[in-house]
């Protein structure tokens, strides 16, 4: 369920001042990410440091991801007129960074915190196209095994849990959350493409009517 793809990412909903909302999210989270880092908690100071928390992680994808947006504003601006060939071959390629960060990332694993209302800010602002389902279940999954093999590996290494609910499941109920979690992320994927889809959807139909 993907949307025809845009070549011009300024919408009647995405002119100047949600690409000055862009900026002021991006710079929220450098914000947060230095607060969050000066603040001395012993978990951060053991092995894997803030990056065995998905919450770290998140925070991080989600200021590239708007790191990409503010770039992408800044290429169409600044040579909206003066554009090449080469030029418009680069800028369709951030865009593509842009609405593949948007669908594999930023929304799918931003959706369960509090980050979830910018993206869908973002999301109702600008279209963004999704690639084929099959291929963005793989990265999502790919993802999401790969912080599930990251925090058993934190726990060979330290012997401790990155999340103390951990250290009360058994074996199999531990089986079972991780075998969920795919699933989970997989259903917040579909979820960003349908939605997406809807958005821009019916805003073409009131366009056209």
């Amino acid at each position: 369920m993907s949307i025809p793809y845009r070549l011009d990412i300024t919408t009647d909903m995405a002119l100047i001042p949600s690409q000055i909302l862009r900026v002021a999210i991006l710079l929220s989270y450098f914000s947060i990410l230095c607060n969050y880092k000066s603040i001395e908690i012993p978990a951060h100071q053991t092995y894997g440091g803030s990056w065995k928390f998905l919450t770290f992680i998140n925070l991080v994808i989600q200021a590239v991801f708007f790191g990409v947006c503010v770039l992408t504003d800044l290429t169409s601006l600044l040579m909206k007129d003066t554009m090449c060939q080469e030029q418009e071959r680069q800028r369709r390629k951030l865009i593509g960074l842009r609405d593949w960060l948007m669908a594999v990332l930023a929304f799918p694993v931003g959706v369960h915190t509090t980050v979830l209302p910018f993206i869908i800010i973002e999301m109702r602002t600008t279209p963004h196209q999704y690639p084929g389902r099959l291929c963005g279940l793989l990265t999502v999954c790919s993802f999401t095994l790969g912080y599930v093999l990251w925090m058993c590996w934190v726990h060979q290494v330290t012997g401790v849990w990155v999340y103390p609910l951990l250290e009360r499941l058994g074996t199999v109920s531990k089986v079972l959350f991780f075998s969920g979690l795919p699933v989970l992320v997989s259903i917040f994927y579909v979820l960003g493409e349908i939605l997406n889809s809807y958005i821009w959807d019916l805003t073409s139909k009131q366009k056209s009517s």
